[in-house]
């Protein structure tokens, strides 16, 4: 999407180890303009699937999600990165960040996660897939049917997109990184 990687350009920053920082117009400060277009996209690429729900994990992910449910006119959930002792019903998975270098235990409600459900699954980024990985864990607990994964920016040279796609899941980045070498931004 060139709206994005133009954005990703001008306003975001590279750091050694190859972290890509966009928090100034994704996700810390957002651009509600921006994120609308990146919905419209998602929605646009997942448009011949069959989607009941969008589903996210605290907290980045979930500016993008109620944008594309807005547009689906579908629910949007998100998985919680900390077991509220009020949930019931729970479904739950491990998942390994790598900004912030530590393991999640991230839940669901099987109340709202059902066997009937249709998920496209939506987050800002795409890295080695460990996010991506507990979703899929959380949807097949419940018996529901995985539509997709849509991501706003993905990492490909960590890997995560390539594995997922291998396993024949329909997977859509708006901007894929090729390279974050010498801190250069190279989009593939």
């Amino acid at each position: 999407m060139k709206q994005l990687k133009e954005r990703i350009l001008s306003d975001g920053k590279c750091f050694a180890g190859g972290i890509l920082k966009v928090d100034n117009f994704i996700n810390h400060q957002m651009d509600p303009v921006l994120m609308r277009e990146m919905a419209k996209e998602l929605v646009n690429r997942f448009s011949n699937h069959q989607i009941s729900k969008v589903l996210t994990i605290e907290s980045s992910g979930i500016a993008p999600a109620i944008m594309v449910g807005d547009y689906l006119d579908v629910p949007v959930l998100f998985a919680k990165k900390s077991t509220p002792s009020t949930m019931e019903n729970m479904l739950v998975t491990e998942v390994f960040s790598f900004t912030k270098n530590k393991s999640y235990t991230v839940c669901v409600s099987g109340d709202y996660l059902s066997p009937n459900d249709r998920i496209l699954f939506v987050d800002d980024f795409l890295a080695n897939g460990n996010a991506a990985k507990g979703v899929i864990d959380l949807v097949k607990q419940a018996g529901a049917t995985l539509e997709g994964m849509g991501f706003l920016i993905e990492k490909g040279f960590q890997r995560g997109g390539d594995e997922l796609r291998s396993k024949g899941i329909h997977i859509e980045s708006l901007a894929i990184i090729e390279s974050l070498d010498n801190c250069v931004i190279k989009f593939r």
